[in-house]
């Protein structure tokens, strides 16, 4: 798949974006993939699983929160190879879609303590540290900025073990980290907060990303720690409490080695100039 790099500096219209991954299976069974744009999304798209031979292997899919889609396939042995392009429609605004309300479940679901955001445990540090903020959006973009200010992002410097608290103390992480790391505060301050996976045209060099939608005067907005990429293009693959709940690649009884990923993520016009300062919604 291929596209040509966007001019920078104006919006973007629409979004081309794929994935390639190539999956050593060494035990046959059920794999859950997660490449696909969210569901309700305005896209033109393409998936296909194959075995070794090229032939197509039958799969499923699993709906998850705000359009999460899981494509589940019982994986035989061997290689297994995953294609995915679609093309997104975006609107062209410089503030993304449309706001969308939290729900009564989501201000409970997305509040408590999670397996890689460990909010309970970091409270009295938070309240310290941004309690004394008065409005919900000034106290968000504070947290936001604190973890772009605190952390170095370092590949490699965590592993997929680590929950937040890790790049607190190290000073060190990558996108997940990041994420999570604002995750954790925002729901240490009572602030519902979510993790989300995106393709991010801009981001350089390519790969799959994290962001944050944190509930601000009632309705879900995006951040993003790692100032690495226009959030008006983003396009929004999986959402979750964590990691857990968007990977890209989850063994529910197979076991395969790491895949090879490859990523691809253009806008179309141009590839907006980001505005940290402003509240965008992610479509």
């Amino acid at each position: 798949m291929t596209g040509s790099t966007p001019a920078i500096g104006g919006p973007a219209t629409s979004a081309t974006v794929g994935a390639r991954l190539d999956i050593p299976v060494e035990v046959a069974g059920r794999l859950a993939i997660s490449v696909a744009v969210a569901g309700g999304l305005d896209a033109v798209e393409s998936l296909t699983i194959s075995g070794a031979d090229g032939t197509g292997i039958p799969h499923h899919v699993l709906e998850l929160d705000r359009g999460t889609r899981m494509h589940v396939v019982d994986a035989p042995v061997g290689d297994l190879s995953v294609a995915y392009e679609a093309t997104v429609a975006l609107g062209g605004g410089d503030s993304g879609g449309e706001p969308v309300e939290v729900t009564e479940r989501e201000r409970f679901h997305y509040v408590l303590p999670s397996r890689y955001c460990p909010s309970d445990r970091v409270e009295g540090f938070a309240g310290t540290e941004f309690g004394a903020i008065g409005d919900e959006a000034s106290r968000v973009q504070r947290v936001v900025s604190w973890v772009s200010e605190r952390l170095y992002y370092t590949t490699g410097s965590t592993t997929s073990v680590d929950d937040a608290l890790v790049p607190l103390g190290t000073g060190q992480g990558v996108c997940r980290d990041y994420a999570h790391l604002v995750v954790t505060m925002c729901r240490a301050l009572g602030m519902p907060a979510r993790y989300v996976s995106v393709y991010a045209p801009g981001l350089s060099p390519m790969d799959a990303h994290a962001v944050v939608e944190v509930a601000v005067d009632g309705v879900w907005r995006v951040f993003d720690a790692t100032r690495l990429a226009p959030r008006a293009s983003m396009v929004r693959i999986a959402t979750g409490r964590d990691a857990a709940d968007t990977a890209i690649l989850t063994a529910l009884g197979g076991i395969s080695q790491p895949a090879a990923f490859t990523v691809l993520a253009t806008s179309d016009p141009d590839l907006p100039v980001e505005d940290n300062d402003a509240l965008v919604v992610l479509r």
